[in-house]
């Protein structure tokens, strides 16, 4: 096995030190004790990954709930005493010995409408994360490997059709003004994103880097952002089902036509632990103005279906307006169809405890006058 460079070797054990002097809460943290550190930090993988590149983000960032990425597929094996854990812990119970299961999308028109007791889901969408086989991830990818990496999803793009079908740009091609507008529409990704920067994951910006829409805008392909791809269908209001379908058959074709990274035991295989397994993000924004005045209660609720709660623009950010990005926490041990059916029954609830508290309010606000 390849050794670590000495002097990287140094700095690592420098920044590893001062990192453990910090206040951080994150799992990398909690689990990269001195014992794993010591156990860990000679080892390179083939694509010469090393243990920093898969934990700078976190030592940069103690504010980090995770703070891990791994640098390449082979780190998750090298690296396996810290990533283990970690993805134990994160994904709810899934220890060393366990395997995902196969793919099962399922039946789409199963899941039906969010929306059936009024309208509280502005929107929803469902993305999962893919990473094409023969290339690292962000921090090992060279400016050639961006480039080339970009062409073999556009080709492949090129196989969506009918209501899938659209347009691939590269972000170099797209003005700054249209950016700002897709940002705001939430259908494009950004620079700047301290934790991605600090992972490696920015690197010649914006080289290698675009987006794939459909003409109604409901289809979404995301090039080389966090991972080598994010699909992503979505619509407005809460019918989960027409969001699913779209979005299976789109992952299915790609999926024919693009070899993706994946392993027995962890299923798809991604740049960051918590998107493994299926990899799917079944997410709605919602208005939730009661609930959102009794956040406990909110949070609570969603636990209770393994569901995380968190602002509209993406992680780390406040909710506006009590309208807030709530989805399925777990990815990995379960089906696909299995993910979105948590995720819908966890909703409901939510949806059932807020039209609660509405009739709560009104019947008080009654006996007052």
């Amino acid at each position: 096995m390849e050794q670590i460079d000495p002097d990287a070797l140094t700095q690592l054990e420098e920044e590893y030190g001062k990192f453990m002097n910090t206040n951080s809460h994150s799992l990398l943290k909690k689990h990269l004790t001195q014992e794993v550190f010591d156990k860990v930090k000679h080892r390179v993988t083939a694509e010469g990954a090393t243990l920093h590149d898969c934990i700078r983000s976190g030592l940069a960032n103690p504010d980090s709930n995770i703070g891990l990425y791994a640098a390449d597929t082979e780190s998750y094996i090298l690296f396996q005493e810290l990533f283990d854990p970690v993805i134990d812990e994160y994904h709810g119970g899934f220890g060393p010995s366990e395997t995902h299961p196969k793919s099962d999308f399922g039946d789409p028109s199963d899941l039906g409408d969010l929306n059936e007791l009024g309208d509280y889901v502005l929107s929803t969408r469902v993305r999962c994360a893919r990473s094409i086989e023969g290339y690292p991830f962000n921090p090992l990818l060279t400016s050639d490997q961006y480039t080339e990496l970009e062409q073999d999803v556009e080709y492949a793009l090129e196989n969506l059709e009918g209501d899938l079908g659209g347009k691939y740009r590269s972000l170099s091609e797209i003005s700054s003004e249209e950016q700002e507008e897709l940002l705001q529409r939430h259908l494009l990704f950004k620079q700047g994103d301290r934790f991605l920067e600090a992972a490696g994951a920015s690197r010649f910006w914006p080289e290698g880097r675009g987006i794939f829409l459909n003409n109604d805008n409901t289809l979404v392909v995301w090039v080389n952002e966090e991972d080598h791809m994010r699909i992503i269908s979505m619509q407005y209001g809460g019918h989960i089902g027409e969001v699913y379908d779209r979005f299976v058959r789109a992952v299915t074709i790609l999926s024919d036509n693009l070899p993706m990274s994946s392993s027995e035991r962890l299923g798809f295989l991604s740049f960051c632990p918590t998107n493994l397994g299926t990899s799917i993000r079944a997410s709605v924004h919602i208005h939730l103005p009661l609930l959102g005045r009794d956040r406990k209660t909110l949070e609570d609720t969603a636990a209770k279906f393994n569901l995380q709660v968190r602002g509209t623009s993406g992680e780390h950010s406040e909710a506006e307006d009590y309208v807030f990005d709530i989805s399925n926490r777990r990815r990995l041990g379960i089906t696909e169809i299995e993910a979105l059916k948590e995720m819908c029954n966890g909703i409901k609830e939510i949806i059932q405890l807020e039209s609660r508290m509405e009739e709560g309010s009104s019947q008080s606000r009654k006996q007052s006058h």
